[in-house]
């Protein structure tokens, strides 16, 4: 065995060996090859750093002159002498030696290094008079990671706006080059100087313009690979503008009063790429006179004039009674008569042959007189009541409204892209928002009674004073039952057959709460939808449960409201008795479009209550038009209201406009009212501008959110009061315009005649108050007394075949909260008595029959036997009955009862 020796020391024995004997071989050639014996070595090529690409090494080199020999050192050791590859040649310039080193690092190589920088190399080049060293260069494996940082955004600009596009592209080694593609092709800021792609690996585009949109990509490369982003989809767009207005159109009438208009388009520019559409009206309209045509009429013929030489005479007249205007007929026949003045009697040379004794002229010329004197007072009338009119135009209150845009200047509008331009013009909610959080908004700052009556707006009146007297009806009932209706209020009653003991009887009664006690004790958010109502008395106790309807006026949708009935209790305070959407067995409450209809065990009052989900939810109002003369008889006043949409509601309006002497002008209408917090603009329109004025800044007016919304049936209106120039105008029209800011909006049009005893009411004023408030026996119900026994004997005992009354809560829709039926004595007399006060009108017995005449389509198939028996049943029902000799007479019908 030898001994051990050093690698390190044999490597730098080998290079010593090495060296000396290039030194010697440079003495022996000193004389063949030029050396620059005087200098140290001068690096011609350094080692440059490196990346090592997967798995393929690289070459690092060196070139250095004079050098007799060069050598790699990498991380402090020097690289074997068997690692190097080198040549040497003549520059052909200077004619020095040139020595040329190369050696290859490999990807093992750099990963098994682990010292505190990153793996490096140099070169050391020996001379005669020493050495010289190259700059160290660094080896590092390459690499690009996979997924960006942040990928870049679609995003919607308005044309002009600039763009930026953020870009953070995976790490790599070497640094990674960002390059941007639209639509695939690449971008560049060389060749569009509106677009910056050098800005921190951004893409920022100075002025949006339409050719900007497409889509957009980041590309991310280094020597390793290439990656590119998720798309990200530009689209620039366009807000419409208005173009100029056209001329103003010729009168639409020949003659008379008429409408003038005029338009604009939305074309400057038109909306592009979905931008917003041009706010405001499109067409303008005026109101114009178009001046009547005036045929010409004589004057009255003038005198004969005197007998000339001729023996003739004549006279004229002239068409100026009136003179033909604005393109009238002229006058028909001769403006000059003439006529022989002697009857014949010329002599010869045409002389007189005797005397003739002209007309006298003394009443003549008085006609004439008369005929001036006229003339002249009709044209100084004429004057008078032109300055009258101009000065009426200019006087302090004399702002006329003619164009419906013109209220724009009192009632901002709203611009509703908001996304696009980047501008909030309302604190708005989400489309869906929990539950609690809706509540705590719109809680006590919108819902509070009390705040609501510090809100009083400048330009409205608080609610109408209206009689305290509170609506109520009774009657007397036996074991036949019957019906109680409130007048006009749409609140309804009925007592079942056999509700009432036989032979015994109680007075029933039915109270609408008018007062505010009621209101005071919601919170949050809670409103009444409907009239509060007690029925009684106190001690009254039913074999069966009442059927009660009271309106309500809820846009009814169970995701946007929370609806809940409550009843008062002894102490005054209110109670949840069930949620209408759930089931329960104290209770029935069934909800359709405009009404609530309850089955009650107990007499009390009770409460319709809704608590708005979201901004979704909405009720209806009913909006209606009054007008009457003040007590100057140039002043007009338009009342108009605002309720919530129940009968009960809006006959409080009415009562109250008659003892003021108000007249409705337009029948009345409903206009959806939205749980936004927006409040609900008035606002009068077309105006005609000659004959009436209006007071500045009164055309349009305001109610707040939270007074619409907590109404509670408390009527609110407000009132636009008119001056007219003259008091021969007779007519007034114009528009109401009554909208909730960003929802739904609902036009009045007015037109009435002014002068005392010239009104008319629309059909729906003339209504009077329902005279039938209770009806007893069988006349109070739809359904024939021994129909409905026969009904209850079939559907209330139980079948084995399933024709039982589950079946009959199916077929008539009103299989719902089955178990409150179930406790019932009998469940069909109480389905049938829920079907009535659901089917008000005589006419839908036809959807009774037709379930009845269903059921028995369902056991048609049943076998002969069974079919057998099922006629034999004393309980069986022919659903013709209904109509037929036995069911409904006439007599019997209920369409006698109005109430």
């Amino acid at each position: 065995m030898g001994t051990p020796t050093n690698p390190l020391l044999t490597s730098g024995l080998l290079l010593l060996g090495a060296v000396l004997s290039v030194f010697s071989k440079g003495v022996t050639q000193s004389d063949s090859l030029p050396s620059g014996h005087g200098t140290l070595p001068h690096f011609i090529q350094e080692p440059e750093d490196a990346y090592i690409v997967k798995s393929n090494p690289t070459k690092l080199r060196c070139r250095a002159t004079p050098a007799l020999q060069i050598f790699f050192k990498c991380n402090g050791e020097w690289v074997h002498q068997n690692e190097h590859m080198s040549h040497e040649y003549k520059d052909l310039i200077t004619g020095l030696k040139v020595r040329e080193v190369m050696i290859n690092i490999s990807r093992q190589q750099v990963e098994d290094f682990h010292g505190p920088e990153d793996y490096w190399c140099l070169c050391v080049a020996w001379s005669h008079l020493g050495t010289s060293k190259s700059r160290k260069a660094t080896v590092r494996i390459a690499y690009l990671r996979k997924n960006f940082e942040q990928d870049p955004q679609g995003k919607e600009v308005p044309i002009n706006r600039m763009i930026v596009l953020h870009c953070r592209p995976p790490e790599g080694v070497p640094a990674v080059e960002v390059e941007w593609l639209k639509n695939e092709e690449l971008v560049s800021s060389m060749t569009d100087d509106n677009i910056d792609s050098r800005a921190d690996q951004n893409l920022i585009i100075n002025e949006a313009r339409l050719s900007d949109s497409g889509n957009y990509t980041c590309l991310a490369s280094n020597i390793v690979a290439k990656r590119r982003s998720a798309t990200a989809t530009v689209i620039v767009f366009v807000n419409g503008g208005w173009s100029l207005w056209t001329e103003w159109s010729p009168c639409n009438v020949p003659c008379g009063w008429g409408v003038q208009k005029r338009s604009r388009t939305c074309t400057n520019p038109a909306p592009l790429n979905g931008g917003a559409f041009c706010e405001g009206m499109s067409v303008q309209k005026i109101p114009c006179n178009a001046l009547c045509p005036v045929d010409g009429g004589w004057d009255e013929w003038s005198e004969w004039t005197l007998c000339n030489s001729l023996c003739g005479r004549h006279r004229t007249r002239e068409c100026s009674s009136p003179a033909p205007r604005h393109r009238g007929k002229m006058c028909e026949g001769n403006s000059e008569a003439t006529e022989n003045c002697t009857d014949g009697l010329c002599t010869q040379n045409r002389n007189l042959r005797h005397d003739v004794k002209p007309q006298s002229m003394e009443g003549s010329n008085d006609v004439a007189l008369y005929l001036c004197l006229g003339a002249g007072i009709i044209a100084v009338a004429f004057l008078v009541v032109v300055v009258m009119l101009y000065r009426k135009s200019h006087s302090e209150y004399g702002v006329d409204v003619i164009d419906s845009s013109a209220l724009t200047r009192g009632c901002q509008s709203f611009n509703f892209k908001t996304t696009s331009q980047g501008v909030a013009d309302h604190a708005t909610f989400p489309d869906k928002v929990p539950a609690e959080t809706y509540q705590r908004d719109l809680g006590c700052e919108y819902c509070s009674t009390m705040e609501r009556r510090k809100k009083d707006t400048l330009m409205f009146s608080r609610p109408i004073a209206v009689d305290k007297e509170q609506p109520r009806t009774s009657g007397v009932f036996g074991h036949q039952g019957g019906r109680l209706a409130v007048p006009s209020t749409g609140v309804s009653l009925l007592v079942p057959h056999g509700a009432v003991a036989e032979y015994m009887s109680c007075e029933v009664y039915m109270v609408i709460n008018q007062g505010e006690s009621s209101i005071e004790t919601l919170e949050g958010c809670e409103i009444l939808l409907g009239p509060e109502v007690t029925y009684g008395p106190s001690n009254l106790d039913l074999f069966c449960p009442a059927a009660v309807t009271v309106p309500h006026c809820a846009v009814v949708d169970k995701e946007n409201w929370n609806i809940q009935l409550r009843r008062k209790t002894q102490d005054s305070k209110w109670e949840e008795v069930m949620l209408v959407d759930e089931e329960s067995t104290s209770c029935f409450c069934l909800m359709d479009s405009t009404c609530c209809h309850l089955l009650l065990d107990q007499p009390g009052s009770y409460a319709l209550v809704g608590e708005p989900l979201n901004q979704a939810a909405m009720k209806r109002l009913k909006l209606g038009v009054f007008g009457g003369l003040e007590a100057s008889s140039t002043n007009y006043c338009l009342r108009v209201y605002c309720v919530d949409d129940t009968p009960h509601g809006f006959q409080r309006v009415v009562a109250a406009e008659r003892t003021r002497g108000g007249q409705l002008l337009e029948e009345p209408k409903m206009l959806p009212f939205q749980a936004n917090t927006f409040n609900l603009q008035v606002s009068i329109q077309d105006v005609p501008q000659f004959l009436w004025s209006i007071k500045p800044f009164t055309t349009c007016q305001e109610f707040s959110f939270s007074q619409v919304w907590c109404s509670n049936q408390q009527p609110m209106h407000c009132t636009f009061a008119l001056e007219r120039f003259s008091p021969a105008t007779a007519q007034l029209s114009c528009k109401i315009s009554v909208r909730q800011v960003k929802g739904h909006e609902q036009i009045l049009q007015v037109y009435t005649a002014v002068a005392e005893g010239e009104k008319e009411s629309p059909p729906f004023f003339m209504q009077t108050d329902c005279s039938v408030t209770s009806q007893t026996g069988p006349k109070a119900f739809k359904i024939p007394s021994s129909i409905r026994e026969r009904i209850c004997a079939t559907f209330d005992t139980a079948n084995a075949k399933g024709k039982d009354w589950q079946l009959l809560a199916q077929k008539l829709h009103l299989d719902r909260n089955l178990g409150y039926f179930a406790k019932q004595h009998s469940p069909s007399a109480v389905i049938l008595s829920l079907w009535e006060v659901c089917h008000p009108d005589a006419d839908d017995l036809d959807s009774l029959a037709n379930a009845l005449e269903e059921i028995g389509k369902i056991h048609s198939c049943s076998s002969p036997e069974d079919q057998d028996e099922d006629q034999s049943d004393a309980g069986h029902v022919d659903a013709s009955s209904l109509c037929g000799p036995g069911g409904l007479t006439s007599e019997d019908s209920a369409a006698d009862f109005t109430g």
